[in-house]
């Protein structure tokens, strides 16, 4: 039976899986990557050891015909054309060095262009920027940019240009830079012109499942974003169905009929969702929770909990409505508030308050964003059936439950953990004209449901709320 790999490349992490065309999905491994800080606010990886865990994995394609990737979306590489040496580290989306860079801009009237242009605030998140300061601060990168040997680009395009030998980027990774017109598809040369980025050193923007030349006998029919990825993943095609990935952060996107106008977006970023082949662009919004397993695992840390059955359950009533609340905003707020200054708290906690209660508050909190998100994307493009969730937060029992009480609609859990890896092999099947997509296997059953027919009372909304307002603009 026809069958292809997808590596999921992921911020902590990197797997494979196997997928044949009758719908059998496979693990074939994974590796963890060291995650490097060099300076507070900053996170970079080394981009030679991520392309050598891609390549270890690719090995274990056996008899796969075809090979798709998805990447960490605004992650960024810079290297020689020649030698294919990467002049700095990986600097990774959770990056917060160019804030100053994006406040000036911010300030000189240029989110207007961004967000109509692209889609997109000004933020240290998005690729951009983070290109611009590798230009400026690291000297090589400079001195191949003068002899035009400088390759600039998302981390895909260097995973593709060393495993391909093809120097191209698709769609929706494109769309995550703040260089790329919504409208065409293609690089904007006034957004380039904003940032400062040449765009002789940009790579060649591609249909998302299509092809990407051939990493040895395995044709890359697709490329992809992450979260992209995890919402074809979960069966979210049709305009209005919606997922949300609980992983480092927390990423909620929804399926749009349409590339929304600026002024609709309701602070919303505008993005793709794929573009199959010579099929038109299909289109997406997107909002994001900056600190999700992340802020567990910082709690964690502190000696909050030591097992995560410890946190799986909790005996109290939710801790908002007991004036207990935690604000997930360790990075900064993004969508829709887009405040890289706002700081995590909790508030309400006195004498009395438990490790037990603070863990409680620090989970309802990262569900209380998330909902936020959610309630300003139905906004912008309504939102229909219940929100499907994945990630290491939709194995947490309370968690679930709390999040479609936040929501006030149905929470859907998938049976495969690997959704993200499975939307980038489906649509690499449909990229090597294995299927398309009205024919690719069938979607994975749901693992649970949870029903929201007991929303939060709107004091409790309100709370947190008002908790969310204290943390804004705080450093």
């Amino acid at each position: 039976m026809p069958a292809v790999i997808a590596i999921d490349q992921g911020t902590t992490g990197s797997k494979a899986v196997r997928l044949d065309t009758g719908g059998k999905l496979q693990a074939l491994g994974s590796l963890q990557h060291r995650q490097i800080f060099p300076k507070a606010g900053w996170v970079e990886h080394d981009a030679q050891e991520l392309l050598a865990h891609v390549r270890q994995l690719a090995v274990q394609a056996g008899d796969a015909v075809a090979l798709g990737l998805d990447n960490q979306g605004e992650t960024v590489i810079a290297w020689d054309a020649e030698s294919g040496e990467p002049v700095y580290n990986a600097i990774v989306w959770q990056d917060a060095r160019t804030l100053e860079v994006t406040e000036k801009l911010k300030a000189d009237g240029a989110e207007t262009l961004t967000m109509a242009c692209a889609g997109l605030a000004l933020d240290p998140y998005f690729s951009a920027s983070k290109l611009r300061w590798i230009i400026d601060h690291v000297p090589r990168a400079r001195a191949l940019l003068d002899r035009g040997k400088l390759r600039l680009g998302t981390s895909d395009s260097f995973f593709l240009d060393r495993l391909a030998g093809v120097y191209a980027t698709d769609v929706t990774t494109a769309s995550r830079t703040s260089l790329m017109n919504l409208d065409t598809g293609q690089w904007d040369a006034e957004l380039c012109r904003l940032f400062g980025i040449p765009l002789e050193a940009l790579p060649e923007i591609r249909p998302t499942a299509g092809s990407f030349g051939s990493a040895g006998k395995l044709a890359v029919t697709a490329s992809v974003t992450d979260q992209q990825a995890a919402l074809f993943g979960h069966g979210c095609r049709r305009a209005g169905q919606a997922k949300i990935t609980f992983g480092t952060g927390a990423f909620a996107l929804a399926v749009a009929d349409r590339n929304i106008a600026a002024g609709s977006a309701n602070g919303m970023s505008r993005t793709v969702a794929w573009k199959i082949g010579n099929a038109p662009i299909s289109y997406a919004l997107e909002g994001g929770v900056y600190d999700a397993a992340s802020a567990i695992n910082w709690a964690r840390g502190l000696g909050l909990f030591q097992d995560y059955a410890e946190i799986d359950d909790f005996q109290a009533a939710p801790a908002i409505e007991r004036g207990i609340v935690f604000v997930p905003a360790l990075s900064g707020l993004a969508a829709p508030y887009w405040d890289r200054n706002a700081a995590g708290m909790w508030i309400g906690v006195g004498l009395d308050s438990s490790k037990a209660d603070m863990m409680q508050a620090l989970l309802e909190g990262i569900a209380l964003l998330a909902a936020e998100v959610i309630d300003s994307m139905d906004k912008a493009t309504p939102l229909d059936g219940a929100i499907s969730i994945d990630g290491g937060l939709s194995n947490n029992s309370y968690f679930c439950r709390f999040l479609a009480r936040a929501l006030g609609c149905p929470v859907a859990v998938p049976g495969s953990t690997d959704l993200t890896a499975l939307g980038a092999a489906q649509l690499a099947m449909i990229g090597a004209g294995l299927c398309d997509i009205d024919s690719l296997p069938a979607a994975s059953p749901e693992r649970r449901r949870e029903s929201g027919k007991q929303p939060l009372p709107l004091s409790a909304r309100e709370r947190f709320r008002s908790a969310v307002e204290r943390c804004e603009n705080w450093r």
